[in-house]
């Protein structure tokens, strides 16, 4: 190979390092760089840090150095610049008015509200602002002028030989939860007859609204402890209810009105009932509302007005039906064959809830739950239903506002419902979830004003929605775990008492429910009574 071709081999360089071993300086090329120590084991949590803020705490520990961070790429100004400002921070000289101004709004919040005159010395008393009774009324009553002046009636009297066994505020339940059991529901036994839903009455306008007939149909309102079927499947479970008792239990933080349920402890089970003369039955209207309705008496008096909405539910439901009818196995086991009148449209489900609780006994949960009507998809399958009724009360000089508004404000409308009546419609959701129904719907009934002095107050029907009950739920901002959640420390309570008879009551305008011992002849004189007066009289 010639001399020209061969490549060049320079010697590097090599510095004797007679302490140690690397280098004793730094190289030329590298001498004005600012060097930052580092380990090959750290974590790259940014590529650069413009602000010299620190990382995230909860990252921290993941990205930290092991040489540190350092102060070589900090930006340091060697000028002084305390005596440089951008705003101006002196106060602002203020006019005679605003100093006067100012000094008489202090004096007048430190001065006193009121002054009286003592009756037993004559002088002159000074009364605090804390300690005025007119100005602490006041603000207890701001906002609730029309609660404090509606008197809220009690369910039931509380006798002085109830002993009060537990006691419960709502803020106690408000964050139990329980997991939905929706996959182990079983359906122990189904029977009545249903009527297919007239879809005609989907397209009811206020343009073309249909008056509301009464039906003579029977409903059975039957408690718990009364069902022949309850009574079957008694081996079956431990706790026993139906739809609409443990609608209100679970509900029950919604509620304003006072209710009460009777419990029986027999053994190992748990038997939720109801009073045959009570009004548990009856819906109310408005009672989540700002300003309660009854205020005026009349026929917009509590229970008038609760009578009118049961009775529109009732005609409703079995209006908007056709006459085909799909039979169950069994009956109706309520119907009797000297009855004059035909049942209503409806179908009991017995099914079997599982009652799951972390570290609590498994429980099983009988409930009977009501279906209203039957209807068919346009594939053809068939979907249970539950048919309630809004009805609108107040009409305003005589004009119905849902006449005018809900046709192209429907939303409007039902989102004034759910404020007012936020309890009702959570019952009817959670006894429709309980059934296993598919749909959830609603009709809009409004009051048609009598044209003559003598003629009495009609209803005509407005409009329908269609909802899924458990989508509705979400809406309406109800929870179903808090809801079973709320049933299971309840249960829990009772089946920490002994055998014999109880009382939940929920006490008017407060959030408390309350568990008394009652004894076992109670709200069963008024029975034996009527019977003997019958047995007189027959002799």
């Amino acid at each position: 190979v010639p001399e020209e071709e061969k490549p060049d081999f320079l010697t590097p360089g090599v510095v004797n390092n007679p302490v140690g071993w690397g280098p004793i300086s730094i190289p030329e090329q590298f001498r004005d760089i600012p060097y930052q120590p580092f380990s090959k084991s750290d974590n790259l949590g940014q590529i650069t840090d413009w602000t010299g803020n620190l990382l995230e705490r909860r990252y921290k520990n993941n990205y930290n150095q092991q040489f540190g961070t350092g102060q070589h790429y900090s930006y340091f100004h060697e000028e002084d610049e305390s005596s440089f400002q951008l705003v101006d921070s002196s106060k602002p000289q203020r006019s005679l008015y605003q100093r006067s101004r100012a000094r008489y709004q202090r004096t007048r919040h430190q001065r006193p509200t009121q002054r009286v005159q003592d009756p037993k010395t004559g002088r002159m008393t000074v009364i605090p602002k804390y300690n005025n009774p007119m100005r602490r009324n006041n603000w207890n009553n701001r906002g609730h002028d029309n609660k404090n002046q509606v008197k809220l009636k009690s369910s039931v009297e509380v006798k002085k030989d109830w002993e009060l066994q537990v006691e419960i505020e709502y803020s106690q339940i408000a964050k139990k939860y329980l997991a939905y059991p929706e996959k182990d529901i079983t359906n122990l036994v189904e029977c009545g007859t249903l009527e297919h839903y007239d879809k005609r009455y989907d397209r009811i306008t206020t343009k073309a609204e249909r008056p509301l007939t009464m039906t003579n149909r029977l409903f059975h309102y039957v408690s718990t402890t009364d069902d022949p079927i309850i009574r079957e499947l008694a081996k079956e479970g431990h706790v026993f209810a139906t739809d609409s008792i443990l609608a209100t239990i679970m509900t029950c933080p919604r509620s304003y009105y006072s209710w009460d349920i009777i419990i029986q402890r027999v053994g190992s089970r748990l038997f939720f009932d109801k009073r045959d003369d009570s009004d548990f039955d009856l819906l109310t209207v408005n009672e989540t509302a700002n300003e309660l309705p009854g205020g005026d008496g009349g026929s917009n008096s509590l229970t008038k007005l609760s009578l009118e909405a049961t009775y529109i539910n009732q005609n409703f439901s079995q209006q908007c039906l056709k006459r085909e009818q799909k039979n169950f196995k069994r009956p109706n086991p309520f119907v009797n064959e000297d009855d004059d009148n035909e049942p209503s449209s409806v179908a009991y489900r017995y099914r079997k809830f599982p009652l799951l609780g972390p570290g609590a006994e498994p429980l099983t949960l009988i409930c009977r739950t009501e279906v209203d009507a039957v209807t068919s998809s346009a594939s053809g399958e068939e979907k249970y239903m539950n048919i309630k009724a809004l009805n609108e009360w107040d009409l305003k000089g005589g004009a119905s506002e849902w006449r005018q508004k809900l046709d192209t404000q429907r939303g409007d409308i039902l989102t004034t419902e759910m404020k007012n009546n936020k309890c009702k419609l959570a019952k009817w959701t959670v006894s429709s979830i309980l059934a296993g129904s598919d749909l959830l719907k609603f009709g809009y009934v409004t009051r048609s004003m009598p044209r003559s002095a003598g003629e009495a107050i009609g209803h005509s029907i407005l409009g329908t929605q269609e909802f899924i009950p458990k989508q509705f739920a979400g809406q309406i901002s109800l929870d179903m775990n808090n809801a079973w959640g709320i049933l299971r420390v309840i249960v829990d309570r009772c089946m920490q008492l002994k055998d014999g008879k109880y009382v939940l009551y929920k006490e008017p305008g407060k959030g408390i429910l309350r568990i008394y011992k009652v004894p076992l002849n109670t709200f069963e004189d008024n029975d034996d009574s009527d019977e003997e007066d019958e047995e007189e009289e027959e002799k």
